[in-house]
């Protein structure tokens, strides 16, 4: 099974930035489609930003958009969530999540491995 351990996350002030880490166990990372999704309380899970294999094509949810930015080095099987300009409605637990194709889905369901998630609190 494909292992994906988080890190990062935390309580900021609005404004603030993040950066979320999610590490990826085995050699075929780099055949990966990663994805961040978040999930607040008492609402469904919803995507936030997905990256091809090769870095090179990037999905973002509207309510991010050029505030957010998803990488991957695929030297360190990492891929990364740059989070600028955090506001109060960003408060969720993150998950990282990851498929072996190179199409990108916007549904939980056709990403069959997950982080354990982490929390990121924003303050008003």
């Amino acid at each position: 099974q494909v292992q994906l351990v988080q890190s990062g996350g935390g309580l900021v002030q609005a404004g603030a930035s993040l950066n979320l880490s999610c590490a990826v166990s085995g050699r075929t990372f780099s055949t990966y489609t990663m994805a961040w999704f978040r999930q607040a309380p008492g609402k469904e899970r919803e995507f936030v930003a997905a990256i091809r294999w090769s870095g090179g094509s990037t999905n973002y949810a509207d309510s991010v958009k050029g505030r957010f930015t998803i990488s991957r080095d695929n030297t360190k099987n990492t891929v990364y969530l740059q989070m600028n300009t955090l506001k109060p409605e960003d408060t969720a637990v993150y998950y990282c999540a990851a498929r072996g194709a190179t199409i990108v889905v916007f549904t939980p369901r056709g990403w069959p491995y997950w982080g354990q998630g982490t929390q990121v609190t924003v303050s008003s």
